[in-house]
């Protein structure tokens, strides 16, 4: 099987571009992820999704393991399999959603997160080994360290009490992990708001030495001006010759951003979730597809749209399906939502690629 690598093919000042090579495929990065949470992008088909250019996805390991379980997912052949999905994809650790979803959750050095499952209450434990045992047994190209995600909050003790125990759990997710150079284990940066925390955090996975390195603790309710912080702190300290993963993240202006500060992958429900409710992401704005305003314009959603002929579809078509609560309008509208963020994503590869990206960020910054 061919080895997890990363190369960077050209840089913009921190905006890079790059290459991710997988057994299953070479992802261009920039990238964005589409979220499989429960093993499918809701309301939309794997055949679909790759028709976007999408070149990877994410899928959860809480939900997983909590429905269907791991063990019936080993037995289907692995994730892949089961999802019948031929893409890379990355298995988050699960520490999101256990602070997420978990009203009765207690955190343990030693055992790991101690929670209720939010479908039954049944009682579960994720330590560090047994998040790397059910990712591997997913059989996931990218795996995730198990760490703490703390919720928003200007407590540097808590913070910094967090970060510590998510730099021990990162170690013993590593040795968890052992040898396996087909797939890539990625470290997760903790420390809040925090740069001496979240450079201390990142020093400490440099040391124990991961495939990739992403930033989590962000998208928990900071500003995005909080988050580019975060990001300028410490976007000379990340290394060069890794992919950088901002988690979680996040609007159209937040990838723009955050690649303008060196960040290489990314993921975020907004895509899917807005489409099903009826907000479109296009090149001249967000539309509400459910305004009065639309009844009667016969427009295409995106007259900028390139892909998969979903211009056929008018305004006025699309408001009537949402408006008469029709499952068509939901899947149409996340189809179009998924292609945009990767029109999105190619664009910003061609303008770093040209050494036009500064233009092409301020031009749609504010706008998207």
């Amino acid at each position: 099987m061919k080895k997890f690598e990363f190369k960077v093919l050209k840089k913009s000042k921190f905006a890079r571009l790059g290459l991710i090579q997988t057994h299953r495929g070479n992802i261009e990065t920039p990238a964005f992820m589409p979220v499989g949470t429960q093993a499918t992008v809701k309301a939309c088909t794997i055949d679909d999704i790759k028709k976007t250019g999408s070149q990877i996805i994410l899928s959860n390991t809480y939900h997983l393991m909590i429905r269907p379980g791991v063990e019936r997912i080993e037995h289907a052949g692995g994730l892949h399999e089961f999802m019948n999905c031929d893409l890379p994809i990355l298995t988050d650790s699960g520490g999101f959603q256990v602070m997420s979803l978990s009203k009765l959750n207690k955190i343990d050095k030693e055992k790991g997160a101690i929670f209720n499952s939010h479908i039954d209450g049944k009682k579960f434990y994720l330590s560090p080994e047994e998040s790397i045992r059910i990712q591997l047994g997913l059989n996931s190209d990218i795996v995730m360290v198990m760490d703490e995600c703390p919720k928003k909050t200007n407590d540097y003790q808590i913070i910094d009490k967090s970060m510590n125990l998510s730099l021990y759990w990162a170690e013993r997710s590593k040795k968890a992990f052992g040898n396996n150079p087909h797939k890539a284990l990625f470290g997760i940066v903790q420390g809040g708001l925090f740069k001496d925390l979240r450079l201390k955090s990142l020093n400490g996975l440099l040391k124990i030495g991961f495939d990739g390195y992403a930033l989590g603790g962000l998208a928990v309710g900071e500003t995005q001006g909080e988050m580019f912080t975060v990001l300028e702190d410490i976007k000379e300290h990340l290394p060069d010759n890794k992919p950088h993963y901002l988690m979680g993240v996040g609007t159209p202006n937040d990838i723009l951003g955050a690649v303008k500060r060196g960040i290489d992958m990314f993921d975020c429900v907004l895509p899917t979730r807005s489409g099903r409710t009826g907000l479109a992401f296009t090149w001249q704005g967000r539309v509400n597809i459910k305004n009065n305003k639309y009844q009667n314009d016969n427009t295409p959603l995106d007259p900028e749209c390139k892909n998969l002929n979903l211009n056929k579809y008018s305004k006025n078509y699309l408001n009537h399906l949402f408006n008469t609560n029709e499952i068509l309008g939901s899947m149409l509208l996340t189809l179009h939502n998924i292609n945009f963020y990767q029109e999105l994503m190619k664009a910003i590869r061609e303008n770093i690629q040209n050494d036009t990206f500064d233009a092409f960020h301020d031009k749609y910054i504010d706008k998207l």
